[in-house]
Formats: C-alpha cells, structure tokens, sequence
C-alpha cells in the first residue's frame, strides 16, 4: 500500500494527463522545466498524523521524479485562509495552496486553470461527488483539484444514552434537547463550538439553520432570504438548546477543543469528523471510559438531527489550487497530477482511515471500508451534502459571506443575550452588504 513510484509507474498512473513527461523516460533525467527548481506546497496540520506522515515521504519521492525539490509546510487550517490573501496581496508566496471550502470562487482570478488535472483525475477514479465539482469549477473552468472532503457526523458515547434510556442517537432536535438535558443534568453536556473556526461551527450551525428551513438567498444568488420565520424560529431555539444542552464554555471553542473534551470524557456528544474516534482507537490504554473501558468502544456515529425542513451536513472540502503568481505552473501541475493519481492517493487514503475521503466515487469501493464497521457511516457521506450560499449556486459572494462568519455570529450574538430577532435583522443586514 506504501509502494514507491518509479518514472515508468509515473507515467502509468498519470496516463494521458501527464503528455509532455515522456522524453524524461528516454532520457533518464527529469523533466527540462523543473531543473534546479523549487515547488512550496502549503497543507493544513492533519487531525490524522499518519496521513501527514505518508504525504511527508511522498515529498521526497516527488522530488525525485519531477527533478525538483518539493517542500512541504503545514499550518493550522484556521490561518490558512489569511496566507491566502497574503499571497495573493503580495504576488508571491507557495506555489500550491490547500484550499478550504469555496474559496476557489473567492480567489478564481488568481488561479492556475487546472481543467487538464481535474477532468483526467475524474475520468479515471468514477467521476466526482456533486460538490466536489461545484466548490472547484468556477465559471466551467477548473480553478483547484478536488482533494478530500472530511464528512462531519455527530460522535457520541452510547453507555451515557443507553442511561437515560436512548438506544439509538435523537433523529430531531428536539429529541436531542430532551436527551440532552438529562445528560447535561448528569454532568455531560453536549459540546458544540460557535466560534469563528474553520471547520466545527459553520459545519453545525449552517445544516443547523437549513433543516429549520432557512436560507441565505434566494435561487437567483442574488436575493437575500435569511429575514424569515424559519430563521427565526431556528435561532429562538438554538438559544433554548444551548441553555438546556451544551457546554457554555463552546463559545470560545476552536476545532480542537470539543476533540479534547470528548476524549477527557466531560461531554456526551459533538459533531466531528473522525479524528476523536481514531485517536481513541489509537491508543485504548489512555483513552477510557469512567468504568475504565477502551473509549472508542463506547462510540458511535450519526448524522445531524433533521428539523421541520429535513435533515442536512455540510462536509469539510479540501481542494489544491496552484496559484498565478507562481513561476513554474506546469511544474506545479505535473506535481498534482502524480499526487491526485491511484497508487499515489491509495496510501494516503488508507492512513487517513475515513477521517478525509476522496472526492471521486471509485474510493467507496475501496478494501479499506471493511477493516472497522464503527467508520462505515462515513463511506457514503459525500453522496449527498448541501454548500453554503443556499439556495444560490457556489459564488464568491457565498464564500464571502463564510469567511465573515455571518450565519456562525448570528447564533453567537442571540446565545450571548441579542434578542433573536435583533441577531437575525443584524445578519440579514451584513448579508445584504455582501450580496448587495
């Protein structure tokens, strides 16, 4: 599963997308362009070490056949977002970016088109989730390669509901704010972040305010639709379930801290990707329950609970975009190519376990979904998920009004004390500067 790639592997691996690279297989030299160059690829610090640790060696492994060194830099995913706009501000800085969410929108004419990349990875893996190709394609050109998308689903201790008498998790919200409180009443509340982080709170809140029927926009992308019943009733309750529910203290959260209250054993449930599971599985000696039991059997997973409206995620979406300032594009694509194919992508999926998922649908079939029965309610969870900016298309409008953290703050500011129907005519009001 770890198998080295050769420069004739290369070229199997990349078929038709990597035209141009054959004379190196003649020559025995790497390709001409990259020569006594340099490639600087920013990724965020994976919740999954492994994953980190397999792409570390594949650097080494790129440099070697693309002929020029590969470095990469990782940094916490929430100052992704501001290296971004640093670089595009300056014209200068990484060649490819790890790109969040829909920022390909957000910074479309700073990027490389990558459609040769994109369409030949979707050709050969079954072709793209929905999403996927919505978040990367941008006026019908690929500005960013669909990489990853890490499905957030509600993790949650079933010894502490099988006490209060639930055998399976709430399937509404209101169920969860009964069973919440008696949870909470025994000293494990929920946990739940509404703060400005990059994958946790707009991950709940924004599935949150759709299954209650609210909206950012109309159809049209255009029209601002927040300012309704179904808003409004969504934030009066999202009030009552957090008095009633929650951990208090999730309001200065950040994508680390309910990862830790879960495993130090203080709270019954919170959404997640599957990083608090693997790591408890990981290391059942330091993670256990109050009865000393191994933690990660005491687990399991669910999908949010559905409202009035019905039942929604928002998964975390990983996209590589090479940027326009750089000064070796085809170098940088080459690179993308040889990363997004088969054998190369295969070890870095199997490490990553279903925390991070591909974006093609080949990878549900893949082995590695019959080694742990706890992790198959992530195989298909990209199937199907709806993109903020609802119900308008992918925009960098959307993207804008995401990076504010404007439907976030509006539950924030009505937990705080802001009467409910002053917090949704403050975020109707930001979110008509944006679309305006």
């Amino acid at each position: 599963m770890t198998r080295v790639l050769d420069r004739r592997a290369f070229m199997r691996t990349t078929g038709g997308a990597a035209a141009g690279l054959a004379g190196i297989l003649a020559a025995r030299t790497p390709p001409a362009h990259a020569q006594g160059t340099t490639l600087h690829i920013l990724r965020w610090n994976d919740f999954v070490p492994a994953g980190d640790e397999v792409l570390a060696r594949q650097m080494s492994e790129a440099s070697r056949i693309l002929g020029a060194k590969v470095t990469l830099e990782r940094i916490n995913a929430n100052d992704i977002q501001a290296r971004v706009t640093a670089a595009v501000s300056s014209g200068a800085g990484p060649d490819i970016i790890h790109m969040l969410h829909n920022w390909a929108h957000l910074y479309e004419k700073s990027l490389v088109d990558v459609s040769d990349v994109a369409q030949a990875v979707g050709q050969t893996q079954g072709g793209y989730y929905p999403a996927a190709e919505a978040l990367c394609r941008v006026a019908g050109t690929w500005r960013a390669v669909p990489h990853a998308i890490t499905p957030n689903l509600v993790v949650y201790r079933k010894s502490l509901h099988d006490g209060v008498g639930v055998s399976a998790f709430p399937k509404t919200w209101q169920e969860w704010r009964e069973v919440g409180k008696k949870l909470k009443a025994k000293g494990f509340p929920v946990g739940q972040t509404v703060a400005h982080t990059f994958g946790d709170s707009p991950a709940f809140w924004y599935p949150y305010l759709w299954s209650w029927g609210g909206k950012e926009v109309e159809a049209d992308g255009k029209t601002v639709a927040l300012d309704s019943k179904a808003t409004l009733e969504s934030v009066k309750f999202a009030v009552a379930f957090w008095k009633d529910t929650c951990d208090e203290g999730g309001l200065a959260w950040d994508d680390t801290s309910n990862n830790r209250a879960f495993l130090s054993g203080t709270i019954s449930a919170t959404q997640n990707a599957a990083s608090i599971y693997l790591v408890a599985l990981g290391d059942p000696a330091k993670f256990k329950t109050d009865k000393g039991g191994p933690l990660h059997a005491d687990m399991g997973h669910a999908p949010l609970p559905g409202g009035p409206a019905g039942q929604f995620s928002y998964h975390g979406p990983f996209h590589h975009a090479v940027m326009g300032y750089g000064k070796n594009p085809k170098l940088a694509k080459d690179f993308l190519k040889w990363l997004h194919s088969r054998e190369v992508y295969e070890p870095w999926f199997v490490a990553e376990k279903g925390y991070a998922i591909a974006t093609t649908r080949a990878w549900e079939g893949h082995p590695m979904w019959n080694q742990d029965p706890v992790m198959l309610a992530f195989r298909e969870a990209a199937r199907s998920y709806r993109l903020f900016g609802h119900a308008g298309p992918p925009s960098a409008k959307a993207t804008e009004a995401f990076s504010k953290y404007l439907i976030v703050d509006m539950y924030a500011k009505a937990i705080q004390g802001l009467p409910p129907e002053e917090a949704v005519k403050w975020a109707t009001g930001e979110l008509t500067k944006v679309y305006g």
